[in-house]
Order: structure tokens, then sequence, then C-alpha cells
């Protein structure tokens, strides 16, 4: 099988270092007390639904090595016909399709599932997920970063 290969336009990481340490504390930040299923889950879905190969890669790679089955990560990108995921999970995979799509705003019914849930700190904490995975698939699929590039 012969891969294309899509040239990188730029090392965003070394021509603008204070941004990437800032990216990096703010996802640090974001991920403190979000159940780690979870957090793999809407950071793989944001990153399919942002076209970012990078980011979807990584967040796979992450959530195999924390247990998390490849059923499951195979029927990601239709989860909504898919039975293999909780009702938690629905709820934070919908509320990670309206931020990141956020076509005119998050709907009520999809905010109202997130807070059924999701106890009020833990669901700023996977709000702030979801808007730093937006940071670095904006960045990465902007530059052109791909799976196999430090």
């Amino acid at each position: 099988m012969t891969t294309f290969q899509i040239p990188e336009r730029m090392d965003f990481a070394r021509l603008s270092p204070k941004v990437l340490k800032a990216v990096l504390a703010l996802d640090a930040a974001a991920r403190e007390g979000v159940d780690p299923v979870v957090l793999e889950l809407v950071q793989i879905r944001a990153s399919q639904i942002n076209g970012c190969a990078y980011c979807v890669d990584y967040h796979v790679g992450d959530a195999r090595k924390a247990g998390e089955d490849d059923d499951r990560l195979h029927q990601l990108a239709v989860w909504r016909e898919s039975s293999l995921y909780t009702a938690r999970e629905r709820a934070a995979l919908a509320l990670a399709e309206a931020v990141t799509l956020l076509p005119g705003g998050v709907p009520d019914e999809v905010y109202a599932a997130a807070e059924r849930h999701f106890e009020e700190r833990e669901l700023a904490q996977l709000i702030a997920v979801v808007f730093t995975v937006n940071t670095w698939n904006r960045m990465n699929a902007t530059t052109r970063k791909t799976p196999g590039t430090a």
C-alpha cells in the first residue's frame, strides 16, 4: 500500500513556543478531574469533526493505553447509532459536538443532558477539555501536522 505524504506547513512548536507552552498548561488544567474514558472519547470525537488526523491518532493511542475497547473506538464516529456508549458518555459526546460546531450555540437540551450526568465542577472541566482539544485541532490541522511527526 502506498501512502500519501501531506507536507507539514510549519513547525508551530518551534516558531511559537510561548503559545505552545500556554496551550499545554491549559490542556493540563482542563483535564483535572475528568473521567479518563470520557476525556479521550470527547477529544477523539472533536478531532474527527475538525479533520485533525494528528489528534485523532494521538488520542486513539491514549484511549487504547487507558484500556479503551477497539469496537467503541471504531464506532465513535457513529456513536448515536451505536449501543456501546453509556448515557453519560452520550451526554458528553453530544456536548462535545455542540461546542465544537457551535451552529448557533449549545442547545438547551444538550446542556441539560450533560448537567444530569456531570457534577457542576466536572461539567466545567469537560467544557474546558472540549475547547482545548479544539485549540489543538485548529493548530495541528492548520499547520498540517500529521501522525508520525513530532
